[in-house]
């Protein structure tokens, strides 16, 4: 039986304005499982108009610091609770392992209840100015309306490392689901109201970038366009912000480096590679998928990871003993294997895999490919798909340039016993996020983001909240002397 979703826009579940839905599919069966709408342009200006209402009158705007963090900390509060519910419709909706999905819809609560108690922790400054009788001071404010648009593959947590700090700092959101798997964000939605958050707080819009997207990031009542997706729509997003000056921030995904020295721990070197390439198909904007390293442990390192490559059990991503589920969606497929073809074809070799599974026709084998020069075109483009492509190295020098050897820079991952050498590379490579003996780990603590064409902008962290605001100076004359008159200067 097919599910039919509605929209969240102010407070209400409302379809599109002219009834038109789109199917979302199954990606482990084929099969069309639910109807979403397609939001027009005017939903969506209902959507942002509700929001900027919100943000500015009613009872959103009139509460305390304190009970905003109330909220939030509801908020998370029922992601946990409702995280086995929310895990299960996450991957009948785009594949991801039903094992990771609830872990990580019930991990996010933290993301949530850290915000909440950021959220009275907001605070300005007294500024000792230069000018007698003069107090002057500045208080923080929120943006207004953010505009928040989120992928298909994390997308409890990127909606998380949004709203969180936007909502803490007093914003309002408007909030855009992906055209593929969307149904768990319009499932999340039905916690909003639920946490106590008054309507048109949160609202939640479905639809394709045209003219769903482009109407959201145009929008004069938007101030601020927190992206995460590809560099192609990120180039929309930036030029639709020249019509309204909102502040944008992007997280546009990556090639990242793993770097693996001659004395790294091999088994915990592998096992992360395996996990940073292979965990979620390979579906990650992190993936650890470009693995540099050095010549002389190459090949024990490669053997290892073969053997646990060709035995990865591929299947129902329901399954308890599943250890790889499907690609998302038939586009990743066709762009796998056309790029794995072209790289063969220079001299890549390929070590396993390379073909589609038998489990179904979205499902990819594990694939390692070793390829002969760092200029193949595969090496720096983002598959978003379960392969590693590998580089050998001789020096640390080497090892750094072939690392920022790459038009992305988000992620890397250094693996070595050396303190120093870690604290030299981790310095040096060009990435807003680098792991030392681990890989993909996260925290609401912790900021993320990229640099070069991986985007600009940060996500949690504390200082995300003020990211979502923006000082207001206040100046008080203290003197009970009148104003001078302004044509007498002295």
């Amino acid at each position: 039986m097919t599910s039919r979703y509605a929209m969240l826009i102010d407070g209400d579940w409302v379809q599109a304005s002219d009834g038109v839905f789109f199917g979302s599919a199954n990606p482990a069966t084929g099969e069309i499982w639910a109807e979403v709408p397609e939001a027009t342009a005017e939903d969506v200006d209902r959507a942002v108009r509700a929001a900027h209402r919100t943000c500015y009158e009613g009872p959103w705007a009139a509460m305390t610091p304190s009970q905003r963090g109330q909220c939030l900390r509801r908020l998370g509060d029922l992601l946990s609770e409702r995280s086995e519910h929310l895990g299960e419709i996450e991957t009948r909706d785009s594949g991801k392992m039903f094992k990771e999905t609830r872990w990580q819809a019930k991990y996010i609560a933290e993301f949530f209840h850290f915000y909440a108690g950021a959220a009275d922790k907001i605070a300005g400054e007294t500024l000792p100015i230069d000018k007698p009788d003069m107090f002057v001071f500045t208080n923080r404010e929120p943006l207004g309306v953010i505009a928040a648009i989120v992928p298909w593959n994390s997308q409890l947590f990127l909606t998380a490392v949004k709203l969180g700090p936007a909502l803490a700092a007093g914003n309002t959101v408007v909030l855009k689901t992906s055209e593929h798997a969307p149904a768990v964000i319009l499932e999340f939605g039905k916690l909003i109201a639920e946490a106590g958050f008054p309507d048109g707080v949160v609202n939640i819009v479905t639809g394709h970038g045209d003219p769903c997207g482009q109407v959201l990031t145009s929008h004069p009542m938007v101030a601020r366009v927190s992206f995460t997706g590809g560099p192609s729509a990120a180039r929309h997003v930036i030029g639709n912000s020249a019509n309204n000056f909102a502040q944008v921030s992007l997280e546009l995904g990556g090639k990242s480096p793993f770097i693996v020295f001659a004395d790294a721990d091999l088994e915990s070197a592998v096992n992360g590679s395996v996990a940073g390439i292979f965990g979620a198909s390979g579906q990650s904007c992190v993936a650890g998928s470009r693995l540099i390293v050095h010549e002389d442990v190459a090949d024990e390192f490669l053997k290892r990871m073969t053997e646990i490559a060709a035995g990865i059990r591929i299947g129902d991503p329901m399954a308890e003993d599943t250890e790889m589920g499907p690609l998302c969606t038939h586009g990743q497929i066709e762009t796998i294997e056309r790029e794995i073809a072209r790289a063969q074809t220079e001299g890549a070799q390929l070590l396993c895999g390379g073909a589609r599974a038998e489990a179904g026709p979205l499902f990819y084998q594990p694939t390692i490919l070793e390829c002969p020069s760092p200029d193949l075109d595969i090496v720096d483009t983002e598959l978003f798909g379960p392969v590693l492509c590998v580089l050998r190295f001789r020096t640390e020098t080497e090892a750094l340039a072939l690392a920022n050897q790459s038009e992305h820079g988000l992620a890397a991952g250094i693996f070595t016993r050396d303190v120093a050498r870690a604290h030299r590379m981790a310095q040096a490579v060009r990435a807003g996020i680098v792991w030392v003996n681990t890989y993909r780990a996260i925290s609401p603590v912790a900021a993320f983001g990229g640099v070069k064409a991986s985007g600009y902008g940060r996500e949690s962290g504390f200082q995300a909240v003020y990211d979502y605001t923006r000082p207001k100076t206040v100046w008080m004359n203290l003197s009970e002397e009148p104003v001078a008159n302004p044509f007498q200067m002295r």
